[in-house]
């Protein structure tokens, strides 16, 4: 039981670590998106350096390997599906998941903030739920054009309807849906400040030499 622990787990490990934004960026531009930008191996700063074409599919990928890592559940025989054993082995591939996007193996341990890595882990985890939390991080996008507070918005969102809305008794996923909205505040300290300075970058959302704002995913 325990090796088949850690082998998911590192199998989970190496699906985040997959830095998608590096390999594109080399094998089609040339260019190692951490050497520009904000120097985020992540979605928001592959826009900004290499623009849409190669954003997309980056910001898609990154989703999935958070959503895989999760799946791999199924590889599992141990726990009957939806106990608090089973869903405490889901918590910890995604968590696993999140710390391959942010200290990738295969490039020097040098990755991005994993917030896509996240979302897919999540949308695994709790889809319904994920699902609200993207409805409230668009509508709260047309209304501030602000990724940034659009995303701690959404954050803060998730352990509010985890707990309040759908009333989950699993102590595990609570705490995990309160440390989203933590890590989100953490990561996203430096927006915080240009927020409260007024100098945060807007996304133009009609997608003409779009403006993406610095250091998010």
């Amino acid at each position: 039981m325990i090796i088949e622990h850690i082998l998911v787990i590192l199998v989970a490990y190496l699906i985040g670590s997959i830095p998608t934004s590096v390999w594109i960026g080399k094998a089609f531009y040339g260019k190692d998106v951490r050497n520009y930008g904000s120097g985020n191996a992540g979605a928001s700063n592959t826009f900004r350096v290499l623009g849409k074409k190669a954003g997309i599919p980056v910001l898609i990928i990154d989703i999935l390997k958070g959503f895989a890592a999760v799946k791999l559940i199924f590889l599992t025989s141990i726990y009957l599906p939806g106990s608090t054993d089973y869903i405490n082995l889901q918590l910890g591939l995604g968590v696993s998941a999140l710390i391959g996007h942010i200290f990738p193996v295969y490039v020097g341990f040098k990755g991005g903030k994993g917030v896509a890595t996240l979302l897919g882990a999540v949308i695994a985890l709790e889809p319904t739920t994920a699902l609200i939390a993207i409805s409230i991080f668009i509508i709260s996008l047309f209304i501030t054009k602000y990724v940034s507070l659009s995303s701690m918005i959404a954050g803060f969102s998730f352990p509010i309807l985890i707990i309040v809305v759908f009333k989950e008794t699993n102590i595990s996923l609570v705490i995990f849906s309160m440390v989203i909205a933590i890590l989100l505040l953490f990561t996203h300290q430096k927006n915080i400040e240009r927020l409260l300075a007024r100098e945060e970058n807007k996304a133009n959302l009609k997608l003409k030499k779009k403006k993406v704002e610095k250091d998010n995913i």
